[in-house]
């Protein structure tokens, strides 16, 4: 049918669908919970889409009927993307977490600002306890889901940055009034960008529902204009302790620009990262080295040159940028964990290598940790292979042939031998290792 004899409820449909299209990146992508702003505002626009859908009069005829049957379903799926986005199980471990740091925040950090006491401890480890396990959030490489763990960190980040640099690069004592009149209006600005971070703090956890930060910029540009208009030629130290605040004030308008650079940048898609980058290059190795010493023959002729590489690839994994990133250095950690992971089984590997060679008289107990140490050995092998998830049942065999393995260490009696006590509590931690780097891999975490 051509474009000018087409029915007008097709065109009709085909313009509704024009509509619902062009909102459909906001869907995948949306990152906020059901209560937001924007939530509300794309339902709206897809649930009225559904009703213009459902008003085109299709006069009975099965082509107009199958051209809004498809129309509605696509603008469902959208609905369901949106409310599936919103209350995903992983977005709402988000926003508890949230909450806690939110909690914090407003026990700790509030108080102070308005003339409390100081920082403590507890609050330094509850905000790293919190950044720690947003890292360890899994997004399944959701768009949505990445985009709110980027977004929350990013804030929480940036409040543990603001509280770090106030404790430990304060500016320059107020100098006395007396020295310049300047003085007097230089450390009363001070006192006002004091309250200004931390009432930057409060905007950028949500706790301060009074303050906007259009409100904020306009308060601490007021204040640079005024710092700006002072006169403070020839003297040197008066115009020093200036330019600290004034780089003080910079600094605060940079985090207000937070929340705009997160929604207009790809900044949570790590994909593209540099840093991530270099890590995935060293991982591709890692695996080519991998599967070169699973596969070989006679893999004993490739332990030394692989040894030797993977320890170069641990140099590299030290130099990568961590750009204040914590999904970065979570992917680095794991990294090289991965790496580490691969030179004791080469290690390993070695040691049984070599006790072959020698043969002579040992303590009972001490041949059998090496015997639960050969087990291990072969169990490692397939832990390295393994690439699946928790459910899988070559998971749970794995695991139960490891945790067979512990038992077995655990029965072994030393009989007082230091010696075989040292063995057997290496072995331990092999096996427990091997354990933990199993649940590594299969916890599908994505950065």
């Amino acid at each position: 049918m051509e474009m000018g004899n087409q029915h007008p409820s097709i065109s009709r449909l085909q313009e509704i669908q024009k509509e619902v299209k062009s909102i459909e990146q906001q869907v995948i992508g949306f990152s906020g919970l059901s209560d937001d702003k924007n939530y509300k505002k794309l339902e709206r626009v897809l649930t009225k889409q559904l009703f213009e859908i459902d008003s085109v009069d299709t006069e009975g005829k099965g082509d107009i009927q199958q051209a809004r049957k498809r129309a509605a379903q696509e603008t469902e799926h959208l609905l369901k993307e949106l409310e599936q986005n919103a209350n995903h199980p992983h977005r709402i471990e988000i926003q508890t977490i949230f909450k806690e740091a939110q909690s914090l925040v407003k026990e700790k950090i509030v108080p102070f600002y308005s003339g409390g006491n100081c920082v403590t401890d507890e609050f330094e480890e509850g905000i790293q306890d919190v950044i720690l396990r947003l890292t360890h959030v899994k997004t399944g490489g959701k768009i949505s889901l990445r985009k709110a763990r980027y977004h929350t960190l990013t804030k929480i980040c940036a409040v543990q940055e603001i509280i770090e640099d106030c404790m430990k690069k304060q500016p320059s004592l107020p100098l006395s009034e007396d020295a310049h009149p300047s003085v007097a209006k230089i450390n009363s600005v001070m006192c006002e960008v004091n309250k200004a971070r931390g009432t930057l703090i409060a905007l950028l956890m949500g706790v301060n529902s009074n303050e906007t930060c259009k409100h904020l910029s306009c308060v601490l540009s007021g204040l640079m204009a005024d710092l700006d208009a002072l006169d403070v030629c020839g003297h040197t130290e008066i115009r020093n302790y200036r330019k600290e605040v004034v780089e003080d004030i910079n600094q605060l308008l940079r985090y207000l620009d937070l929340e705009e650079e997160a929604d207009t940048t790809h900044a949570f898609d790590l994909g593209q990262n540099h840093s991530i980058l270099k890590i995935e290059k060293v991982l591709k190795r890692m695996r080519e080295i991998k599967n070169e010493l699973l596969q070989a023959q006679n893999p004993s002729e490739l332990y030394l040159s692989s040894k030797t590489e993977l320890q170069g690839l641990i140099g590299q994994l030290d130099e990568v940028s961590l750009e204040k990133n914590p999904c970065i250095r979570e992917a680095r950690r794991r990294a090289v964990i991965e790496v580490q992971t691969l030179i004791t089984y080469v290690d390993l590997k070695e040691a049984l290598e070599k006790r072959k060679l020698f043969v002579c008289e040992e303590h009972p107990s001490h041949k059998a940790v090496w015997n639960v140490l050969g087990n291990l050995s072969e169990i490692q092998g397939e832990v390295l292979s393994f690439d699946g998830s928790r459910n899988d049942k070559n998971y749970i065999r794995l695991e139960e042939l490891l945790t067979k393995q512990l038992l077995a260490l655990d029965a072994v009696d030393p009989q007082g031998e230091e010696k075989c006590k040292a063995a057997r509590k290496q072995a331990v931690k092999l096996a427990q290792n091997i354990l933990s780097y199993l649940d590594l891999k299969s916890d599908e975490w994505e950065y």
